[in-house]
């Protein structure tokens, strides 16, 4: 079969459970939160729904008028409790290194506050060529329409979501909250198990062949 010999693409990535798993140091900072704060958060249900902005998550716990003020203190003991517990997914690195090696770029688009989502990626040792923060679901089409983006990988239907709003593939990978089933349902292209699966997946895509999941595609 000829091969489509696509040019070199630009890949999204998103941060929370895509390349880092980010719990440990999450669940480390909302435990200072509740120690500064004296309001209960419970830190391991709230590591099991990463993915939206931090004042949904807050909204849980504290009252409507306080959510600003605690998302900044949040905001400003996250570097000290959450950057060192938290490790690279499987495949996060190889991954991007995939999309450089292909001659493409690569960025990363997150709902994360933008100066501790760069904190995390220089302590990991993943060098993406922007970082992007403060975008979820749908609003993350306007980074990735920015840097024409072909590709964004998620783990989460908001992730999904803003790929469809950007006109740019969906790839999802079910290593976060969200399931195979549920990533497909939401217009995912593309399941796979994790970022391990990319790298293959990216080479066939380059070639024509990105929309076949048989290469290592996560089961509903």
């Amino acid at each position: 079969m000829a091969s489509t010999n696509r040019p070199a693409p630009t890949v999204g990535f998103d941060l929370d459970m895509t390349l880092i798993d980010s719990r440990p140091g999450i669940r480390a900072c909302y435990l200072e939160l509740s120690a500064r704060t004296g309001t209960y958060v419970d830190a391991d249900l709230a590591v099991t729904r990463l993915g939206p902005p931090l004042a949904e998550e807050l909204a849980n716990w504290f009252p409507a008028g306080e959510i600003e003020a605690v998302a900044d203190l949040y905001r400003e003991i996250y570097p000290e409790y959450a950057i060192e517990p938290t490790l690279a997914l499987p495949g996060a690195r190889e991954a991007v290194a995939a999309v450089r090696e292909a001659g493409g770029r690569a960025i990363v688009v997150t709902a994360k506050y933008e100066p501790n989502a760069k904190l995390h990626l220089a302590h990991l040792g993943i060098e993406p060529d922007a970082v992007i923060g403060g975008l979820w679901a749908e609003q993350k089409a306007v980074a990735l329409r920015e840097h024409d983006a072909d590709v964004y990988v998620g783990d989460h239907v908001g992730d999904v979501r803003g790929a469809r709003a950007a006109g740019a593939r969906s790839v999802a990978v079910a290593s976060g909250p969200c399931d195979a089933g549920e990533l497909r349902a939401a217009g995912a292209d593309v399941v796979l198990a994790d970022l391990t699966a990319l790298p293959e997946w990216l080479a066939a895509y380059r070639d024509g062949e990105g929309d076949a999941e048989g290469l290592d595609a996560a089961r509903a």
